[in-house]
C-alpha cells in the first residue's frame, strides 16, 4: 500500500494493550543511504508525562499500518535514540527530504521536494513529489520521481536521471493490495455486522 508521507505526520499510534490511541507521530527519521523510514518521533499526553516511556517508535515494532494508524503492542516498544546505535547515527545527521532541491545529472533544476510516497510494507520512500520552479510550473506544477531515478543524495540536493512524469497522488485510503494481518486487530470494524432488521412478530402464529 502506498501512503503519502504528509498523511503519516500526526498519525495515530494505537496500543493493543491500552485498547486505543497512545500517541501521535511527529517527525520521520529517514536513512539517507536507502531512503527507508526507520522510525518516527512520537508524542502525546499518555507518554509525555511518563519519563520511563521512550519517545521514538521503531517501525520494526509496528504490528500493522493502515489508514487508522500504526498498531503496536504497548508503550514498552517505544524507545529512545540512545538505545539503538544505528538510530542515533541517523538522527545525528538531521536529514530531511522535505525542502531538498532536485536537479538532473546536467545540473538542471527540477524543483524541490514537497512530499513523498511510502510503501507501507517496507517503509521505503517510493516516490518523491517535486514542486516545479515557477517558470516551469504552468505546464507541470508537480512531478513524481521514482526512487529508481535517483542517482545521488546529499544534505542539499537530490540528483536524478532525466526522465520524469506527472504526479499521481494515491488517495489516503487507496491500497494496491489488501493487507492480511496475522493477528486480530480490535481497532478494525468488522466486515460483517448482524442485521439490525426487526423480526416481524405478526408472522409468528401460535395456536
Amino acid at each position: 500500500m502506498l501512503m503519502i508521507g504528509s498523511n503519516m505526520a500526526d498519525f495515530p499510534v494505537l496500543s493493543l494493550h491500552v485498547g486505543g490511541e497512545i500517541a501521535r507521530t511527529r517527525r520521520a527519521i529517514i536513512d539517507p543511504e536507502d531512503l527507508r523510514i526507520m522510525a518516527y518521533t512520537v508524542g502525546g499526553p499518555l507518554i509525555d508525562k511518563d519519563p520511563e516511556v521512550g519517545n521514538i517508535l521503531d517501525l520494526s515494532d509496528v504490528r500493522e499500518v493502515s489508514d487508522i494508524g500504526f498498531v503496536i503492542d504497548s508503550t514498552d516498544v517505544l524507545t529512545t535514540r540512545n538505545e539503538v546505535v544505528k538510530l542515533d547515527e541517523v538522527m545525528s545527521l538531521e536529514f530531511d527530504l522535505i525542502g531538498l532541491k532536485v536537479v538532473d545529472q546536467k545540473g538542471k533544476k527540477m524543483g524541490k521536494i514537497v512530499d513523498y510516497t511510502v510503501d507501507s510494507g517496507s517503509f521505503m520512500v517510493y516516490q518523491l513529489i517535486v514542486q516545479r520552479p515557477l517558470m516551469s510550473s504552468f505546464l507541470d506544477p508537480q512531478l513524481t520521481i521514482n526512487r529508481s531515478q535517483i542517482v545521488e543524495i546529499d544534505d542539499f540536493k537530490v540528483v536524478i536521471k532525466h526522465s520524469t512524469s506527472k504526479v499521481k497522488i494515491p488517495k489516503k485510503k487507496e491500497a494496491d493490495e489488501e493487507f492480511v494481518p496475522n493477528f486480530v486487530n480490535p481497532f478494525r470494524k468488522p466486515d460483517y455486522a448482524p442485521s439490525d432488521e426487526k423480526v416481524d412478530s405478526s408472522s409468528d402464529t401460535s395456536e
